[in-house]
């Protein structure tokens, strides 16, 4: 088991894991519990400082910790599963978070704030209003109504000769306002017909490598017979 630990902390901070060297704060932890919840899953090895040295957790109350910071600070409340290892003499609190299918998760902050969270390489970032809408719609089995309009079009033209596009170059190349161009990419992004290109200060889209356009637009103009 110790091989096992080791071989994780010497993969260091990624998507999927990060390094606590102790949890004196169960509010900010909520942050990573959400966020590894609203994204792919992960791992948090307490006991571990950034740098990948040992340090071991002190005591049980990192676990009640991380239980307060899952259950009273992240709503809905994150499902998480516990291991501890015994590395070198020293204890390592392995927590691990599967992807949620209740998202979006939101954590609470100092000030009684919820927000969600999304995981990004090594860091946590807040959730875009676009995130967390899709991620609403994709709990509803009530599905979404795609009419194949000139903006519809215009997008996916856009698209066929650009790498990506943000929401307000969509709106004007489209003549929308910007809340009519944001629910359009809302909506596509729901059907995995976009894909998120997450930037260092914001967020464009780009077409999935899955979608076929043609089946698609050939779909869409049955449904608008019918």
């Amino acid at each position: 088991m110790n091989n096992y630990i080791k071989k994780l902390i010497l993969k260091g901070e990624h998507q999927t894991q990060d390094f606590k060297y102790c949890i004196s704060d169960s509010k900010k932890i909520a942050r990573s519990l959400v966020a590894f919840a609203n994204t792919d899953g992960g791992r948090l090895l307490v006991g571990v400082k950034d740098n990948g040295r040992i340090a071991g957790v002190r005591s049980d109350e990192e676990y009640y910790m991380i239980e307060s910071a899952a259950k009273m600070y992240s709503k809905p409340p994150v499902e998480f599963t516990t291991q501890q290892h015994f590395v070198d003499g020293k204890t390592i609190l392995e927590v691990i978070i599967e992807p949620s299918s209740e998202k979006p998760h939101f954590a609470c902050d100092n000030e009684g704030k919820w927000w969600a969270y999304f995981r990004k390489i090594d860091e946590n970032r807040l959730a875009t209003k676009i995130m967390i809408e899709v991620w609403k719609k994709q709990k509803r089995s009530d599905g979404i109504l795609i009419t194949f309009s000139e903006a519809e079009k215009c997008l996916l033209d856009y698209l066929e000769n650009n790498e990506k596009i943000s929401v307000g170059k969509f709106a004007r190349i489209a003549h929308l306002n910007y809340k009519q161009a944001e629910q359009i990419i809302i909506n596509f992004r729901t059907l995995n017909i976009l894909a998120d290109c997450i930037g260092d200060s914001r967020i464009d889209y780009r077409v999935n490598e899955a979608f076929d356009r043609n089946e698609w637009e050939n779909k869409a103009k049955i449904n608008k017979k019918k």
